[in-house]
């Protein structure tokens, strides 16, 4: 095997791989690992290729589909998104697996309505880790479990540059303990899988009570043994030293002393705000006159940044006569392939260090020179020292006086000559917070609580204040912005969510209350007018009062063009007051409007549609995606029952009255009608004259009660409504129980199953659009429903005692009867009638499947009602011979 894997990377890559790449590609099967290779000796290309090999060369079924690289920070998405799409394209099959990037501001494409194909996904730690925690940022709630889902099973996760990542390593480690737990004891329906990297990994780092049973299992590190550190790169030298500095000015003056012209020299601080200091004390030097001089922090608009690698930011770029200075923060660190002949560099920890070392004499042949700037900052300095800790820079210091030279070579010896305290103080990793088992479980429930506010996940995925909320810049007109405006990836730029609050929302002083905000304005602008609009996913505007609390991590903020705060030249800038010039998207963004908003449902825009044909098209659909993505056969028939039965619901009559249009097809069991008989005078009104309005109508629930009122009415001694427990998928119900009426068809095959597999189908039914899930309480719309009959209120717009029409051609000739719905499954503890309470059933799903599993296949059926609802195939009940079902 190792062999064949060596021939064919040679032959598809082009390249005689390392030792290490061929043991990570010959690997039998998917297991978690560690790779632990100094910077410059392809772990890109090793993982790319080992994974392709694998899951697309050989089709392993043990292998994942979908590949999640995830990383610190977008610069290096962009990159590793290059090398992806390259090697795919190398290996022909870039026409079967797309390569999809996750970063706020980009579309990320129809990646989730395909689970069983193989695919690449490449993002930023926030993007992706909000997402594995159900919580995805930048994204509608409603789409939030479907990429939980898909990303938490048939996944291999490839977290790199992880010395980087901060309390989010921590975060990836406890999520695959938790799906190694839930593996182990059966409830897995697809591997997921997780491969850390950097240059310095450490396992200590993903030490945890809940990662002991994980880490027993895996290998040592995957690295580069001593005998075969020779040739290449390890015959490269780095001279070192360390140089003090008083402040940015002495900083730049040093920076200029060594730079050389006709070379490259890179210059790293800290902080985007030393960075921009340092820059402008080298742009005002009459020395810096005529070298080529760039900025790079994270904090600029793809716009700025698209011509950074092809102009000053590879290994092709040419360096002018009188040479180049990059300065740049931490976004250089990995990933960037330039080689510079002069690397100034401000004390940082020892990690970091090692990256940035990197950056400089890169290929073999190159010789350069490593200045350590260090400001001698002591403890009553330790808040400039963030956002890193004065005893790492301590550390960092220390093993600095032990090196002359800073080569991999050079590293690699001094680091195996290090004692286990000595390698803890260089390593240091304590993160604020640990994920528990308990919180996880608890975040698979994307209900808000009663003041619609949602658990807090960024304390799981960075630390400090380095999460961020997407902004951008447009010209708004006198009446605001259209609610149809998003952001083209193009147009948008990264912001500290705090920072952020300050600049738009004023600094908040001791009392509470914000400071006004002091600028000079741009003349000809009238304030106090809206400068700021957040986006709104439950009404699915733009919301224009924009207040601190609404600036959060991942959410999307429109800022009005003359208000300032961006500079091309020099990004990000809140002291800025120019005009800010919009960016011309190259693409109009495209926007899932079926989860835009809490109430929407533009699906069922589409040519008219029956219920039956439509469940129809779903079931097979829902079933054909399980049975290629290897669930087992049962699973798979009961993915397609549900598929057949989720939009039964539509039969209620306030739904039906929603659908108001001259060409009408006379019958009460339409699911699709076209654009133009949708109108929002009408939405979930009725149209039978009784002026009932439902405006937080969810048909999917009105769906998963249909059958248990079905199922009552077929066989209401079935064991779904009684607390005795079942847990075997297709387990057949108690043959003693008492049957009302005779079952056929699909009633037979409702009847057949287990009490676990019934919660299984009337969750997939309800959750199918994700706005329906583990609890079911009134929304703010039910609140304000006028009764008038004493019913009660609704429930998402559902009434106990409504009925629902008629449904013909449901799984063939056979019709589903008029069905009255009853809310009992919405009350707790034990129901007379219905059993378990809604909520007692989806928690013992929770328990029974595992977060993952359960997630999994429910994006398996919302991704068969999206492909679905695409479908333009005639309805052959709406014929002249179809009749109606009025």
């Amino acid at each position: 095997m190792a062999t064949t894997y060596r021939v064919w990377m040679e032959q598809h890559c082009g390249v005689s791989p390392h030792s290490w790449q061929v043991d990570l590609g010959s690997c039998p099967t998917c297991t978690n690992r560690l790779v632990r290779v100094p910077t410059g000796m392809g772990k890109t290309l090793g993982v790319l290729a080992a994974w392709a090999y694998n899951r697309l060369y050989l089709n392993d079924p043990a292998w994942p589909r979908r590949l999640i690289w995830c990383l610190p920070m977008r610069v290096l998405v962009e990159q590793t998104q290059d090398s992806a799409q390259n090697l795919l394209i190398r290996l022909d099959v870039a026409q079967d697996v797309d390569v999809h990037l996750l970063m706020g501001g980009c579309d990320a494409g129809d990646w989730a309505v395909h689970p069983e194909k193989a695919a690449v996904l490449v993002g930023t730690q926030d993007m992706l880790l909000s997402r594995a925690l159900n919580r995805g940022y930048g994204a509608a709630r409603a789409r939030w479990p479907m990429d939980f889902g898909l990303l938490n099973q048939d996944a291999l996760w490839v977290m790199d540059e992880i010395q980087l990542m901060d309390v989010g390593l921590a975060t990836s480690a406890q999520l695959q303990a938790f799906r190694q737990e839930d593996a182990d004891k059966g409830k897995e329906l697809r591997p997921c899988r997780t491969w850390w990297m950097s240059a310095t990994l450490q396992p200590s780092w993903l030490e945890s009570v809940d990662t002991k049973p994980l880490l027993a299992t895996m290998d040592a590190p995957l690295q580069i043994p001593a005998a075969q550190r020779q040739g290449g790169l390890w015959n490269v030298r780095k001279p070192c030293r360390v140089d003090t500095v008083a402040d940015d000015k002495a900083f730049a003056a040093q920076v200029l002393l060594e730079h050389k012209p006709g070379t490259l020299t890179l210059v790293i601080v800290n902080t985007v705000n030393a960075a921009m200091a340092v820059h402008e004390h080298i742009t005002a030097s009459p020395r810096a006159k005529d070298i080529d001089l760039r900025l790079v922090h994270s904090r600029y608009r793809p716009a700025e940044r698209a011509s950074w690698r092809k102009s000053f930011l590879c290994r092709e770029a040419p360096v002018p006569p009188a040479g180049r200075i990059v300065v740049a923060t931490q976004v250089v660190e990995a990933g960037v392939d330039v080689s510079a002949h002069a690397l100034l560099t401000e004390l940082a920890p020892w990690p970091n260090l090692v990256q940035r070392f990197g950056r400089c004499a890169r290929y073999e042949g190159d010789t350069g020179q490593v200045t350590v700037l260090d400001r001698g900052w002591t403890e009553k300095d330790s808040r400039k020292a963030l956002p890193y800790e004065l005893s790492e820079l301590d550390a960092a210091r220390d093993a600095l006086a032990h090196l002359s030279d800073v080569s991999p070579a050079s590293l690699e010896t001094y680091e195996d000559g290090l004692s286990q305290a000595q390698r803890q103080s260089l390593y240091v990793f304590s993160p604020r917070h640990l994920l528990l088992r308990r919180e996880w479980e608890e975040l698979f429930d994307t209900t808000p609580d009663l003041s619609g506010a949602d658990i807090d996940v960024s304390r799981f995925i960075r630390s400090g204040e380095e999460l961020d909320c997407i902004v951008f810049w447009r010209e708004i007109p006198v009446g605001g912005p259209s609610n149809d405006w998003q952001p083209s990836r193009e147009e948008c730029c990264a912001v500290s969510f705090l920072r952020a609050r300050d600049w738009l929302c004023g600094v908040k002083t001791k009392s509470g209350e914000p400071q006004a905000i002091k600028r000079r304005k741009p003349s000809g602008l009238k304030y106090p007018r809206a400068v700021a609009w957040v986006w709104d996913w439950v009404d699915g505007v733009w919301k224009r009062d924009t207040r601190r609390g609404d600036l959060l991590p991942g959410r999307v903020v429109l800022v009005d063009a003359s208000f300032g705060g961006y500079d091309p030249r020099t990004g990000w800038n809140s002291e800025s007051v120019i005009s800010v010039p919009p960016v011309i998207p190259a693409l109009p963004a495209v926007q899932d409007l079926a989860d835009a908003a809490q109430e929407r449902d533009n699906l069922s825009e589409a040519a008219w549609k029956t219920i039956a044909t439509h469940g129809y098209e779903v079931g097979k659909t829902a079933q054909q995606i399980a049975i290629a993505a290897q669930l087992p056969s049962a699973l798979a028939d009961l993915m397609e029952l549900a598929g057949l039965w989720h939009d039964v619901g539509k039969a209620h009559p306030c739904f039906q009255g929603s659908m108001r249009h001259g060409q009408r097809p006379e019958r009460s069991d339409l699911a699709k009608a076209p654009q133009e008989a949708w109108s929002h005078d009408n939405l979930y009104r009725a149209a039978d004259g009784s002026a009932d309005y439902r405006p937080g109508l969810r048909h999917e629930l009105a769906s998963a009660l249909a059958l248990i009122s079905t199922l009552l009415e077929t066989q209401h001694g079935h064991e779904a409504f009684t607390p005795r427990p079942s847990t075997l998928l297709g387990e057949a119900a108690s043959g003693t129980a008492a049957s009302i009426r005779t079952a056929v068809g699909w009633e037979t095959r409702l009847t057949a199953l287990s009490p676990s597999a019934f919660n299984l189908l009337i969750y997939l039914v309800a959750a199918h659009h994700g706005k329906v899930r583990l609890r079911l309480h009134a929304a703010p719309q039910d609140e304000e429903y006028a009764e008038y009959d004493g019913r009660g209120l609704p429930v998402r717009g559902i009434r106990d005692g409504d009925v629902l029409a008629p449904v013909r051609g449901l799984g063939g000739d056979q019709m589903v009867s008029a069905v009255t719905l009853s809310l009992e499954p919405a009350k707790l503890g034990l129901s007379e009638l219905t059993g378990p309470s809604w909520t007692e059933r989806t928690l013992a799903l929770l328990h029974e499947h595992g977060p993952g599993s359960l997630a999994f296949m429910e994006a398996i059926l919302r991704a068969a009602d999206i492909r679905a609802s695409r479908l333009a195939t005639a309805d052959t009940l709406l014929d002249d011979k179809g009749g109606g079902a009025q």
